[in-house]
């Protein structure tokens, strides 16, 4: 597989508002936002609470659908999708990861980040082989027997990358990775999140801490529903091309 050019658009998002109705009030959490990523860009969204950057996070991740306004993924306008289209979509082209991990606390590393491909359909045999290279991938290779509880903070949120790669998604969307962890084990998971950028994913991540924005390339302030900024901090480095 090759990674296609940077140039490439890989979300475009535009005129986006989504209001919620609590009661009898309305809450604009987005008021009209418009914005293209493209392929192999990292980004990071950043605003205080109540800025709309989580409503944004859901939208990428089709989790939420926008009020009005429209989002198209890879080409295909995924703004109008119903439940199970989006469900596949998340499932096909996104691999998200939560601060909380999310993982099947009773289950092993290995059965946790195999679940998509069960959900995709995924032959058992190269269930096997795809997992076990996903787990190489994040330094995770003599844990895969291990129940996902008896793992560290930091060896969780491995297991929750790993469970986002492993079906080669067109974006990594992650919501505030480092939250639950000390700064030390913090770093050593943006250290993985800057390799796997190297080898050319794009990744759009979600974080109130300037020094975990600090390593994308490109930083988005949202306020009051609408984008206050959108800043390029350093030049996009190439994405790694590997051999079709």
């Amino acid at each position: 597989m090759s990674v296609a050019s940077s140039n490439e658009v890989i979300l475009d998002i535009k005129d986006v508002t989504r209001t919620y109705v609590m009661g009898d009030q309305e809450v604009n959490a987005l008021r009209g936002v418009s914005l293209s990523i493209k392929r192999g860009e990292y980004v990071a969204i950043m605003g205080p609470s109540g800025s709309g950057k989580s409503t944004l996070m859901n939208t990428i991740g089709c989790l939420d659908i926008p009020s009005t306004g429209t989002y198209s993924l890879e080409n295909e306008l995924v703004s109008q999708k119903s439940e199970d289209e989006l469900a596949e979509i998340r499932n096909k082209k996104i691999g998200f990861v939560f601060q909380t991990f999310n993982l099947v606390p009773r289950i092993s590393v290995f059965k946790n980040i195999e679940l998509p491909l069960i959900y995709k359909g995924i032959s058992k045999g190269e269930r096997k082989k795809i997992v076990q290279r996903v787990i190489d991938s994040v330094g995770l290779g003599e844990r895969s027997d291990h129940k996902s509880n008896e793992l560290s903070g930091g060896q969780r949120q491995r297991v929750a990358i790993a469970r986002a790669l492993v079906c080669d998604p067109s974006i990594i969307l992650a919501d505030e990775p480092t939250g639950n962890l000390d700064s030390t084990t913090g770093e050593e998971i943006m250290i993985l999140l800057n390799t796997l950028h190297q080898k050319g994913n794009t990744i759009v991540l979600v974080t109130h801490e300037d020094e975990i924005a600090a390593h994308a390339s490109r930083i988005i302030r949202l306020r009051d529903g609408l984008i206050e900024s959108d800043t390029i901090t350093k030049p996009v480095s190439a994405p790694f091309v590997a051999a079709t």
